[in-house]
């Protein structure tokens, strides 16, 4: 009986330690977050989606930038709803997002990226994700960023089309470049883009904005 009971008694502090240290983990990770921002160029199936994964997860700021309104065709990946279509992106967004958690600070541009000043919205955030559908944009974004602003973290996503192959997609880092990258996916101008893959990668992208922000802390 004793020894039952001291069993007993032990496995039930090993028990409280452990809610304790997720506890106390939780809050840490939560002040960090809360403390961090992710800049978002893009605000189509993957920057709509990764924003708000980012918003659930505590993020402490967003910076959104996009030109583009709401179509019908869009709503099958992109995290709009059909009350939305016709609307600004960036606003949009912003509505939902605070519906979600209203805790968040969003900084939201209207506007087009230009070559030459790309990098001027994303200047005062810890994490940028490129989230453009045009990939000539995108590879120009991603040189603008990289070179005006060396020291910020910019994560990218390549292989969004299809379906299925979950398998094949994995992160490549280069320098301050993570990539999100399906080395066989196919080009999005040859093959569908459904939501089940696009927000797989979506929100990989923000898992890798989320690993660099916390860094240890994970």
């Amino acid at each position: 009986m004793v020894r039952a009971r001291s069993h007993q008694v032990y496995t039930q502090n090993i028990g409280k330690n452990g809610k304790n240290m997720n506890k106390e983990k939780s809050e840490k990770i939560k002040k960090k977050l809360s403390e961090s921002s992710v800049g978002i160029a893009g605000l189509g199936g993957l920057g709509s989606n990764a924003a708000v994964a980012l918003a659930r997860a505590g993020i402490g700021r967003l910076v959104l930038v996009d030109f583009d309104k709401i179509e019908e065709k869009n709503l099958t990946r992109q995290y709009y709803f059909l009350d939305q279509i016709g609307k600004s992106k960036t606003i949009a967004l912003q509505d939902n997002i605070k519906k979600i958690n209203p805790k968040v600070t969003i900084d939201s541009y209207d506007e087009k990226l230009e070559k030459g000043s790309m990098e001027k919205r994303f200047r005062n955030v810890d994490v940028i994700i490129e989230a453009l559908d045009s990939a000539e944009t995108k590879a120009a974004f991603i040189e603008e960023i990289l070179t005006k602003l060396p020291n910020k973290p910019v994560v990218a996503a390549s292989g969004v089309a299809g379906y299925g192959h979950s398998d094949r997609i994995t992160t490549k880092r280069l320098g301050n470049l993570y990539m999100c990258y399906d080395e066989n996916a196919p080009s999005s101008d040859d093959d569908v883009l459904m939501a089940p893959r696009v927000a797989l990668m979506a929100n990989w992208e923000a898992n890798l904005a989320l690993e660099i922000i916390l860094g240890e802390d994970k």
